[in-house]
């Protein structure tokens, strides 16, 4: 069994209130959620209405299955005109480890 998540660091447009972030941030995670069908959610700079810490997540039996996976949701991320893509951060384990 593998294990792959992504860290995404994101900044945002023209936002000026956490009300206006979670407009945007919500519609993503739910994006990724459906098109991907991996655990996704909102994990850092919660309090910052410009920035955003995305948590993606998923479970496989191959690791090249998981790699494609997370190549996918970061370039779907990246292609989001409303978002800058700051920084990627990945994982990858085995069960074996």
């Amino acid at each position: 069994m593998w294990i792959g998540w992504v860290e995404l660091d994101v900044l945002m447009g023209d936002v000026h209130t956490l009300k206006e972030k979670r407009a945007l941030v919500r519609p993503l995670v739910a994006d990724l959620r459906r098109t991907f069908t991996v655990s996704a959610a909102e994990t850092g700079s919660l309090d910052l209405y410009r920035r955003a810490g995305i948590g993606v997540g998923l479970v496989a039996g191959d690791s090249q299955h998981v790699i494609d996976v997370l190549d996918k949701v970061e370039d779907f991320v990246s292609r989001r005109p409303e978002l800058d893509l700051l920084s990627a951060r990945r994982g990858l384990a085995s069960s074996d480890d």
